[in-house]
């Protein structure tokens, strides 16, 4: 029973946190973009590269989660 609570709990705040991070990734582009507007194809490069890093994490803890729920 306690296990099944953990799984999901930590299921949740991978994706809020993946969420969140994804958030500010974008955002702090925008605003570099808004401030140099030259800078706009380097910012996105960069931000096409940090996004799916930010999102490495949550999915290694939704896998994590469903291998723990495999053994329940």
């Amino acid at each position: 029973m306690e296990l099944g609570l953990g799984i999901g709990l930590a299921a949740g705040l991978a994706a809020i946190g993946g969420g969140i991070g994804v958030a500010i990734v974008i955002a702090n582009t925008l605003q570099g973009v808004t401030r140099q507007p030259e800078l706009r194809g380097p910012l996105q490069t960069l931000m096409f590269i940090g996004v799916p890093l930010v999102e490495a994490l949550p999915i290694f803890a939704i896998v994590i989660a469903f291998l723990l729920l495999g053994n329940m």
